[in-house]
């Protein structure tokens, strides 16, 4: 386990978050269904270390695609958009697949598939009492699929990708609201960028027509900024450092862009008034989030965490003992984080419990903190910002053990 330590610092100069992991995960299937490179991707803007989420999709993509008669073994890691995108595409592809991944992963929501998928030519097992190793197998048809929208967006999204490629026309109706809705837009705009279409039933669903191809596109799709990784970097900023955040999208369909508007609130936030926010649509701004709410003087909630207890690690429950940990009041209600911020934040130790944004929310906690933050688990960056670390410190932060 890898243990880094962020003193207190001053931060200065420009900084580029890596391509946006939503935005890329969706390009890289896309492209390969469309017939594109993976080298022809990597000039797009994906060459390199780009996270150890990319790289599964990037090499589940090549083991589903690759010919052989046998079944594909996709091995998904840490990555549930890997994991929940695939499998349907896989289906449609009538390739027999077997998903593995870690055992984090393993805890998260999967089995809804093997409703969603039911009765389309399709069997989806899980031979074990956990949610991997799942088995697909069969081809998909097409037809009316009912999803539901609270558990997570990457159902439709799977589903999404999966349908152009079958031989019948689809919809798609919601069976209970949707959350993380950006998402879902992000998916269409990609797929438009290839040459597939999807009409949207406001409110309802989505239609999808059979047979269509992937399209190789004459320009290659702009990979914007990530605003989810952006988040740490502003934050910093609105902690009072002196730093330019750039590549990011003012327009973007990115549902984390809704850091921007958030941390403007909370700098005109009264001293001592209370301020909700719900973050059903921006489940993983939390912890940075929280971060920010710490050094307001005044009491937040940060509600509608539900889903949250089914990140990398139980968010809800490691947010608020990396913030306790370090000097913050901090409490755990129902499924809300409260918040009374404006107390000086001495420093400690912080387990990231394996989930890279408690890694990254604390060290950016650690630069305003009195003697600073040791981090166990500090590997956990490498799911979606590997150099997260080495960015910290070329900005000027006190950074040892990388």
């Amino acid at each position: 386990m890898q243990e880094v330590f962020v003193g207190p610092s001053r931060l200065q100069g420009s900084v580029t978050p890596p391509p946006s992991k939503s935005m890329a995960h969706r390009v890289l299937i896309a492209a390969a269904l469309a017939g594109v490179s993976l080298d022809r991707v990597a000039e797009w803007g994906l060459a390199g270390d780009v996270g150890h989420d990319i790289a599964a999709t990037k090499a589940c993509l090549q083991a589903l695609l690759a010919p052989g008669e046998g079944p594909a073994l996709l091995d998904c890691r840490e990555s549930g958009s890997t994991l929940r995108f695939l499998l349907p595409v896989a289906a449609a592809l009538g390739r027999t697949a077997l998903f593995v991944g870690s055992p984090s992963l393993a805890r998260r929501p999967l089995r809804e598939y093997a409703d969603i998928l039911g009765g389309k030519g399709v069997s989806v097992e899980f031979p074990g009492t956990s949610n991997l190793p799942a088995r697909v197998e069969g081809r998909l048809e097409g037809g009316v699929f009912h999803v539901p929208g609270h558990i997570s967006s990457q159902y439709i999204t799977g589903l999404l990708l999966a349908l152009p490629l079958v031989d019948r026309d689809s919809s798609i109706y919601l069976t209970t609201p949707l959350q993380s809705a950006p998402y879902v837009e992000l998916t269409c705009q990609v797929l438009s960028h290839f040459g597939v279409a999807v009409e949207t039933l406001p409110g309802l669903g989505w239609r999808v027509r059979g047979r269509q191809a992937y399209l190789i596109p004459q320009e290659p799709p702009h990979l914007e900024a990530d605003y989810s990784q952006a988040a740490f970097w502003l934050v910093a900023k609105f902690l009072g450092h002196s730093l330019v955040v750039e590549g990011l999208a003012p327009h973007s369909l990115q549902g984390d862009r809704a850091i921007v508007p958030l941390l403007e609130e909370l700098a005109q936030l009264p001293v001592g008034s209370e301020k909700r926010i719900g973050a059903a649509q921006i489940p993983d701004l939390v912890p940075i989030l929280a971060v920010a709410a710490c050094a307001r003087p005044g009491v937040v909630i940060i509600e509608e965490l539900e889903r949250l207890r089914l990140k990398e690690s139980d968010r809800l429950l490691s947010t608020s003992l990396m913030l306790r940990s370090i000097g913050a009041e901090v409490s755990v209600s129902g499924n809300a984080l409260v918040i009374q911020g404006g107390r000086p934040l001495a420093g400690g130790t912080v387990d990231s419990c394996g989930d890279h944004r408690i890694a990254m929310a604390a060290a950016i906690a650690a630069l305003n903190s009195r003697h600073g933050v040791l981090i166990r688990g500090g590997e956990a960056v490498a799911k979606s910002y590997p150099t997260f670390f080495q960015e910290l410190q070329r900005l000027g932060g006190d950074v040892r053990g990388i």
